[in-house]
C-alpha cells in the first residue's frame, strides 16, 4: 500500500487523499485496501469502540478543566482526535509496547489506564504518569519526535530477542520536521526493525500549519525511506483501526517498518498553555465539526438501527464515572517529599547522586533556619 501522492491545495483536497471507510454523513464506503481487516468487526464492536471515543472525550474535558481549576500545570487536549486514538490503540497486540508523545490519552485508556495516571505527570507528582511495564507504554515524551528514535531502538531489540511483538510510536505532523522522526526512519528502514509509525496529522503544529512545512502528504514521506505507508481519514475510527492492523501484520510478520498518517484535526489548543483563536479562524473549526469521529460513528450506528437510547444513557453515565473517578485521583493525591525524587533513579547505590541528595538536603533545611 502506498499514498497517492499529490499537492495538498486546502484542508478539503487533503482530506479526500485519505482512505476512509465510513464517510462523515455515515455512510459505509467500499474500501478494497481496508475492507479484508475488518471483516470481524460487527454492529457490537462498533459501539464498544463509540463507547471508548465518548469516555475519552470526557476524560479530556474534565482534565481541561482541572487545569484550568488549577490542579494540574498543564493539559494537551486530544478533542477530535478521538477516532485516530482509539482506533488504532484497539487494533494493538497487549504484547506491543507503545511509545508515545504527550497527547496520547486515548491510547493509555485503550490499554487499561488507572483514574490518576491521566494526571499523575501533569500534576507534577511523578516523572513518569504510569508504570510502564504494566501499561507498556513507555513514559509520555515532551522532546518532541524523540520517542520515534527510542521505538526504533526497542524494535531492534525485538529482533535480537527473537519476539513475537511490535513497537509502535505515536507523533504529530510538526514532529515529521524533526530529524529525530527522520533518522529513526533511516534506522528502521536499514534494520527492517518491527515498528509502526503513526503520525497523527491534526493540522496544527502548535500555530504553524501543516500545509506550510509539507506541500505533499506526509505519508509520502515514509516510501523515500523505504518503508510502506498508509494515509487514512483520522476521523474514522473503522479505517485507522483497519489502517493499524495493516501495519501491525507488516510489521510483525518480518517485513520491517510501516507508516499509518492519520488525517485528523485538533479542535482545541495545542495545550492549556496555548490560544488557538490567535492563529485559527472559525471557519475551518467549524468545517472539521462536521467531520466529528463521534457524530460520524453514531449516524453510521442509528442509520442501520444499531444505536439504542439504552446504549448511549450507559456510555454517557460510563464516561461521567470514568471523569468523577479521575477527579477524584487527582485532588486525592498526596505531594510526596522532595527528596524522594532521587529514590529510584539507579538500581545500585550511586555516590554521585548520594552527594546530589545531601546538597539539595541541605538546601532544604536552609529555609527552615532561616
Amino acid at each position: 500500500m502506498s499514498p497517492h501522492i499529490s499537492p495538498i491545495a486546502d484542508t478539503e483536497s487533503d482530506l479526500e487523499l485519505a482512505e476512509r471507510i465510513i464517510a462523515p454523513d455515515g455512510t459505509r464506503v467500499a474500501n478494497p485496501q481496508l475492507d479484508g481487516y475488518i471483516q470481524d468487526v460487527d454492529f457490537s464492536v462498533l459501539r464498544d469502540l463509540h463507547r471508548d471515543m465518548v469516555v475519552l472525550r470526557r476524560i479530556d474535558t474534565e482534565g481541561v478543566a482541572l487545569q484550568r481549576q488549577g490542579q494540574l500545570g498543564l493539559w494537551a487536549p486530544c478533542n477530535g482526535q478521538e477516532a485516530t486514538q482509539i482506533g488504532t490503540a484497539r487494533a494493538l497486540d497487549e504484547r506491543d509496547f507503545v511509545f508515545p508523545s504527550y497527547r496520547e490519552t486515548g491510547v493509555m485508556y485503550s490499554r487499561g489506564a488507572d483514574p490518576g495516571d491521566y494526571v499523575r505527570m501533569w500534576r507534577g507528582e511523578e516523572g513518569a504518569a504510569y508504570d510502564p511495564a504494566a501499561l507498556r507504554i513507555a513514559p509520555l515524551q515532551i522532546i518532541i519526535g524523540a520517542q520515534t528514535l527510542h521505538a526504533v531502538g526497542y524494535a531492534m531489540g525485538i529482533q535480537h530477542d527473537g519476539a513475537d511483538e511490535v513497537a509502535v510510536t505515536y507523533f504529530g505532523d510538526g514532529a515529521t520536521s524533526q530529524g529525530d522522526v527522520n533518522e529513526a526512519m533511516v534506522f528502521a528502514a536499514s534494520f527492517r526493525a518491527p515498528v509502526v509509525f503513526v503520525c497523527q496529522n491534526n493540522h496544527w503544529a502548535i500555530s504553524e500549519p501543516v500545509g506550510l512545512q509539507s506541500q505533499f502528504p506526509l505519508a509520502g514521506r515514509a516510501p523515500g525511506f523505504g518503508i510502506p505507508s498508509l494515509r487514512v481519514d483520522g476521523n474514522d475510527v473503522l479505517a485507522c483501526l483497519a489502517a493499524m492492523r495493516w501495519a501491525l501484520e507488516h510489521a510483525r510478520s518480518g517485513q520491517g517498518p510501516a507508516y499509518v498518517e492519520a488525517v485528523t484535526y485538533r479542535m482545541g489548543p495545542h495545550t492549556t498553555a496555548d490560544d488557538p483563536k490567535r492563529y485559527r479562524d472559525d471557519a475551518e473549526l467549524e468545517k472539521w465539526r462536521r467531520r466529528d469521529p463521534i457524530a460520524r460513528l453514531e449516524a453510521h450506528l442509528r442509520a442501520a438501527g444499531e444505536l439504542s437510547q439504552e446504549h448511549l444513557d450507559a456510555v454517557q453515565a460510563q464516561a461521567d464515572e470514568a471523569a468523577r473517578q479521575m477527579r477524584a485521583a487527582c485532588l486525592g493525591m498526596v505531594t510526596r517529599p522532595a527528596l524522594d525524587v532521587f529514590d529510584r533513579v539507579y538500581a545500585e547505590p550511586h555516590s554521585a547522586l548520594e552527594r546530589e541528595r545531601a546538597e539539595y538536603a541541605a538546601y532544604l533545611a536552609s529555609f527552615e533556619e532561616a
